[in-house]
């Protein structure tokens, strides 16, 4: 039995502490264990991690999509404008498809601090979503109309990292 929502709710993960992308992987699996299906679109991160082979356990009911290419410096390329544009359009079919009860939109918010998409973009998505489905946007630097207009807003604020100490990132941990 694939569960039904009655009352979709906009989310966003910001800030500049770590736990963003996990918490929107922590909701994508609740879902799944109420026999929703999640749609989980990555913007930025083109790489392997290791809740891409954990996610991949959960499939069908949690797909994700790699359509980054990766981190961008200074002007973006125009390979990462395009992957940015079909992921833009992956996440509007999936909002709309009817398939996916939750759609996480994972670095969009990113996306727009880097110029791949633009705040009037995004928020076009908010207008066109049906209201039954859940929609996850993640990501550094959220707006405050995009804040407003969403029903939950967590800021993730970074007190202390160990790459502070020269420490890299740990597998398991970060990726």
């Amino acid at each position: 039995m694939v569960a039904k929502t009655t009352n979709g709710l906009v989310i966003v993960n910001t800030g500049d502490g770590k736990g963003k992308t996990t918490a929107a992987l922590g909701m994508a699996m609740r879902a799944v264990g109420h026999g929703m299906h999640v749609a989980f679109i990555r913007f930025i991160k083109a790489w392997n991690v290791g809740e891409h082979d954990a996610a991949a356990r959960l499939a069908p009911e949690l797909e994700v999509f790699r359509m980054g290419k990766g981190f961008v410096v200074g002007e973006p390329a125009p390979e990462h404008c395009e992957a940015a544009r079909e992921a833009m359009e992956l996440v509007r079919q999936s909002l709309r498809g009817g398939r996916y009860p939750m759609v996480v939109a994972d670095e969009i918010l990113t996306a727009v601090g880097l110029k791949l998409v633009t705040p009037e973009e995004v928020e076009a998505l908010l207008d066109d979503r049906p209201s039954d489905v859940h929609f996850v946007l993640t990501g550094r630097g959220a707006w405050p109309g995009l804040i407003e207009r969403a029903d939950m807003v967590t800021d993730m604020h970074l007190i202390k990292h160990p790459h502070d100490k020269g420490v890299m990132a740990q597998e398991g941990v970060e990726f």
